[in-house]
């Protein structure tokens, strides 16, 4: 999703935090998604609508202030596509989230040092903070998309799709049998 000039295009949903304001108190936030928001957010997660999308975030500093960790909880009123039949099929998604920030050179910085080390979660790993700053509506929206059902399906209806067990497998066409290449060498030596 780049624009023609190859930059990124604005967020459907963002709301803003300067790290400056989070690096002298806490920050909790409660934040909600306009309708046109909502609409353009859909469009993106190939949703058919979003009735409503909230989240409470708080923002925290940590490592001597110069990392922010946030966290949050978002509820959200969607309706996906079943898998199908195609029908819409409303659902109601809550989700927890959290993610670690910290200033684009010290993340750089790291990136060239830091061997991947999988005891590492997620949310230790340090997302840049573009110009100081936070997109904590973008960051929502992006721990929505996680959440959504992958295969989402209407009640009551389940895929029927192959099963090993109830169709008749056809068999393949057998291979006419190759010569053993040791058979010749077997016929040699018990001629001798």
């Amino acid at each position: 999703m780049t624009a023609l000039n190859g930059a990124v295009p604005a967020p459907e949903f963002s709301r803003v935090v300067n790290a400056d304001t989070v690096r002298r108190a806490e920050v909790t936030e409660t934040i909600e998604a306009t309708e046109g928001e909502r609409r353009a957010l859909a469009e993106r997660l190939e949703l058919e609508a979003i009735g409503r999308l909230a989240a409470t975030v708080r923002l925290r500093a940590v490592r001597g202030g110069t990392m922010i960790r946030v966290s949050g909880k978002l509820e959200a009123d969607v309706v996906q596509t079943c898998v199908v039949t195609l029908e819409p099929v409303p659902a109601h998604v809550t989700e927890t989230f959290e993610a670690l920030f910290a200033p684009e050179t010290m993340v750089e910085d790291q990136g060239l040092e830091i061997d991947f080390d999988p005891s590492l979660s997620d949310e230790d790993i340090p997302e840049p903070m573009e110009n100081n700053r936070i997109d904590i509506g973008e960051l929502t929206a992006q721990h929505l998309s996680l959440a959504l059902d992958p295969y989402p399906h209407a009640e009551g209806v389940e895929f029927t799709g192959y099963d090993e067990g109830t169709e008749e497998e056809e068999e393949a066409p057998a291979e006419p049998e190759k010569p053993n290449p040791f058979a010749v060498l077997q016929q040699l030596k018990s001629k001798n």
